[in-house]
């Protein structure tokens, strides 16, 4: 009866034994996929977030992008407005230097005329005293050109300047040496720093 009653016991540690293998089998075989779903769902998690990432740091190197148009764009901008102020100052002061510039260039071949007619030679008293109203008028005018900034230009016994002078003539001259203005057929002017008419002068070779 004893042997009888060990047998059964220990079929009923063995049917025991079994069913905490089944059981511990399955509760296994339950956590395998519970741990693989959230390996899953953490791996999905962290691609969103670098591809939210990605997205965030593209967008932020766009947005420096048109920053930096922006701010060329506003540079060129300043740049082209302080030019444009630069050359309306300039262009003002230019107005302003040279105001009397027409009306010089218009006096110019009356000046001439003047130096034309005093060079005449006269023998009576009349024409004397013709040719001294004249000188007075022409000295006048000299001085009011020469109050609005109009000077003569150097020529004769000069080196020949190409921006100062015009050669219509070259000469040889042992007198001279080379490149020299030796004679002016119409005298030049300046008003202040510019050329109103360059000299016409013969030059040694």
């Amino acid at each position: 009866m004893t042997e009888e009653k060990n047998i059964a016991e220990e079929q009923t540690k063995e049917t025991t034994d079994h069913l905490d293998q089944t059981e511990e089998d399955q509760t296994e075989k339950t956590i395998e996929p519970v741990f693989a779903e959230d390996e899953a769902e953490e791996e999905t998690l962290n691609e969103d977030k670098e591809n939210e990432l990605h997205a965030a740091n593209a967008k932020i190197a766009e947005l420096e992008a048109k920053l930096e148009e922006a701010d060329n764009r506003y540079l060129r901008l300043q740049a082209d407005f302080e030019n444009f102020r630069r050359r309306s100052r300039m262009d003002l002061e230019a107005v302003e230097k040279y105001r009397a510039q027409s009306l010089v260039t218009d006096l110019l071949p009356i000046i001439d005329n003047f130096e034309r007619g005093l060079k005449l030679e006269v023998d009576n008293e009349q024409a004397k005293s013709l040719l001294q109203g004249m000188e007075m008028v022409y000295r006048s005018l000299l001085d009011a050109l020469k109050k609005e900034g109009v000077e003569p230009i150097e020529a004769v016994g000069k080196e020949f300047d190409p921006n100062l002078h015009h050669a219509v003539m070259q000469v040889e001259d042992e007198n001279y040496d080379s490149n020299i203005v030796v004679e002016e057929f119409q005298k030049g002017y300046m008003l202040k720093d510019r050329v109103i008419r360059p000299s016409m002068v013969k030059v040694t070779q």
